[in-house]
């Protein structure tokens, strides 16, 4: 479990480490194309989205593939890619915006690639409950989110240092995202062990859209994927605007975005680590409720904030009281999902076969890659279609409020796994 909790935390810095520079990285070359704020706004969500596109059509793949071959496997040639489509990332922000045709293109192709590379969060996932017994299976996977907030503190932050030894460079997001991926598949080589029970039932077809339906059949985990693909694609309005939020609203440079997101990581960090010993008393059912909760709050509060910032916009510069709101209910939103996300982890794993945890959990991660897909293209358009900046919180808040609605029948899990037919 520590060294899937470091490799898991390593991989996420290289992906902490380009998520706050690349809306910025791309609009120059979007500009010199001559599209419209619209045509950038959906661009830039397809640069974000189709990541996830690739990590929704082959998490299922990488997770079957995982109950079969191992789980090993798996995690290093998930991480030998994102070291290889980092560094393609680098080299396409060298071309000068002359170029940009070339250097959009090999963006895209980056992103393509290092989402098939991190399809294999639901193989994480898996590992851990290979590793936890049921009643412990929420501590478990809390580790993730803890490796994921850390990650996404870090990672900004080493963007923040690392550019400024590189000299501001632009490459040097990419570089520095391929070099620690590599640090944490040396990791996944030399010290991770195989998790896999031997023995366990193998799947028979990799790619099978009846098997991905018979799991969503199940009627608590049809209910809980839907649960958790509905609150990533309210939360990743939130993660696609956030950039371009900070630059628009409160003219923050480049340095301060890397800041903002790093305070965002500590937070994720923070609620990781009050959420284990939480999950010792409390019912994931009620810790999903509550991240619920303070989602709805959070993300309707910065719709608020940004509508309130371009009000104040006309009469002059915006008074550090609103900044101040925009940190606070942003740590609501990232502390509520948080709590989404182990919560959900942790009952799909109660509620499935054993030897079916990745096939599950892969299914699950696959549905969440679809939220990050229709999240930023939604957020990134409905941030450009109106001058408050509000527009994609208040989409985020309507979807979460149809997530409360569906909260009954998603934490009804049976105490007897279910076996996918």
């Amino acid at each position: 479990m520590l060294v899937v909790f470091l490799t898991v935390f390593i991989d996420l810095l290289g992906f902490g480490i380009v998520l706050p520079v690349m809306p910025r990285q791309a609009e120059p070359y979007l500009q010199t194309l001559g599209l419209p704020p619209a045509g950038i706004g959906a661009m830039i969500g397809v640069l974000f989205s189709v990541f996830s596109l690739m990590q929704f059509v082959f998490s299922p793949i990488w997770g079957r593939l995982s109950d079969r071959i191992g789980r090993r496997p798996l995690l290093i040639l998930s991480l030998l890619g994102s070291v290889i489509f980092y560094a393609l990332y680098g080299y396409a922000v060298t071309f000068p915006e002359s170029q940009a045709t070339v250097a959009i293109t090999l963006m895209l192709l980056s992103r393509i690639g290092a989402g098939i590379a991190g399809a294999s969060v639901g193989t994480a996932a898996a590992v851990i409950a290979d590793c936890t017994p049921p009643e412990k299976r929420a501590r478990g996977m809390a580790l993730i989110g803890i490796a994921f907030g850390a990650g996404f503190t870090l990672g900004p932050l080493i963007a923040y240092f690392g550019l400024a030894l590189f000299q501001q460079q632009p490459w040097g997001v990419g570089a520095l995202a391929s070099l620690l991926s590599f640090v944490a598949l040396l990791i996944a080589v030399f010290v991770f062990r195989e998790t896999r029970r031997p023995g366990a039932r193998n799947a028979k077809e990799f790619v099978s859209f009846s098997r991905t339906a018979a799991v969503l059949g199940i009627p608590a985990i049809g209910a809980l994927v839907l649960t958790y693909f509905l609150s990533i694609f309210a939360f990743a309005n939130f993660e696609a605007t956030l950039a371009r939020l900070t630059k628009q609203s409160f003219g923050m440079s480049d340095d301060d975005n890397f800041l903002v997101f790093a305070f965002i990581g500590v937070v994720l960090m923070i609620a990781g680590g009050l959420y284990r010993p939480l999950a010792k008393r409390l019912p994931e059912g009620r810790l999903l409720a509550a991240g619920v909760a303070l989602m709805i709050v959070g993300l309707g509060g910065l719709g608020v904030v940004a509508a309130a910032v371009h009000r104040q916009a006309a009469a002059g510069p915006v008074p550090p009281l609103l900044e101040n709101i925009f940190f606070a209910v942003s740590a609501v939103a990232v502390v509520g999902f948080a709590f989404v996300n182990p919560s959900v982890s942790a009952l799909l794993s109660k509620g499935a076969d054993p030897d079916e945890q990745g096939e599950v959990l892969g299914v699950n991660q696959s549905f969440a890659s679809l939220g990050r897909i229709l999240g930023p293209f939604l957020g990134s358009l409905l941030f450009s279609l109106h001058e408050s900046r509000a527009l994609p919180f208040v989409a985020a808040v309507a979807v979460l409020c149809v997530v409360a609605a569906l909260l009954p029948r998603a934490t009804a899990i049976s105490d007897s796994p279910s076996h996918i037919e």
